[in-house]
């Protein structure tokens, strides 16, 4: 886990300064961590925050760390994964607003081609629950695989697929871990976030997922989600500079419902 470094601007001396003086926000690397640095942080400084970005490798201590109150902020996780953690954990975390999200993808690994699929061919996917449901959901809009009628499509685990024609071999890895994964299987499932943070451009992509289910969010407390401090991050994260910013820089992503209105 890296710290990013504080940063301060000048505010007006007729500005009022927020009531809360410090915002800590947490994200993963790569993607949403630069788009604090690059847009988030500006505007907010330039409201009076001094705002300090703390990076994460992994989708549990971004969680746990809003919860104990060593963050106020956190952005790396879609909905279905904040509520399944969160309900067993026991935490009590609100999402705010939703920001652009590079699709999850199915990347070449030893097979260079989705025709190059084999009987017995190794595909690793992330092994948390929820990303875990995801990638076996755009395998199934692949057409490799099956999954049993009736079932939540978003809890989706291994144990619910029912045909499997090239009798794929799934391998669970930390969703960190699948860009390294590339080298040792035939196809890998990556993250948008770990796509881009490990320099790998969508347009490699075998087959990108379609669900929009899985836009990420940003995530306060409970607690705070009415507190002024939560309203400008939601703010910034829907103005005009960081949907501008985010057009030219993250070509490709999921952009959030009602951008396009």
């Amino acid at each position: 886990m890296a710290v990013g470094s504080l940063s301060f601007s000048a505010v007006a001396a007729d500005t009022p300064l927020p009531t809360k003086q410090e915002i800590v926000i947490g994200t993963t690397v790569g993607d949403f961590a630069d788009m604090v640095t690059d847009s988030i942080k500006p505007q907010l400084e330039a409201k009076g925050y001094k705002v300090k970005l703390v990076e994460f490798t992994d989708y549990v201590t971004p969680n746990i760390a809003l919860a104990d109150g060593s963050l106020d902020v956190n952005c790396f996780q879609h909905k279905p994964y904040l509520e399944s953690f969160a309900k067993d954990r026991g935490l009590s975390l609100a999402p705010i607003t939703q920001v652009p999200t590079g699709p999850m993808g199915l990347y070449s690994g030893k097979l260079a081609a989705l025709d190059k699929v084999k009987e017995g061919s190794t595909v690793a996917i992330p092994n948390d629950p929820s990303n875990q449901a995801r990638a076996l959901l755009m395998l199934q809009d692949l057409g490799w695989l099956t999954l049993k009628e009736g079932i939540n499509p978003l809890k989706a685990s291994e144990f619910d697929v029912v045909n499997n024609p090239h009798r794929l071999k799934l391998v669970l890895l930390e969703a960190a871990q699948l860009p390294r994964s590339r080298e040792d299987v035939d196809f890998s499932v990556i993250n948008g976030n770990f796509a881009a943070s490990s320099g790998i451009p969508f347009s490699e992509g075998l087959f990108l997922e379609r669900s929009y289910d899985f836009i990420n969010w940003v995530v306060v407390k409970s607690a705070d989600a009415d507190q002024q401090f939560a309203r400008d991050v939601a703010a910034a994260y829907n103005s005009a500079a960081f949907k501008a910013y985010a057009a030219k820089r993250f070509a490709g992503y999921k952009y959030p419902q009602g951008w396009g209105s």
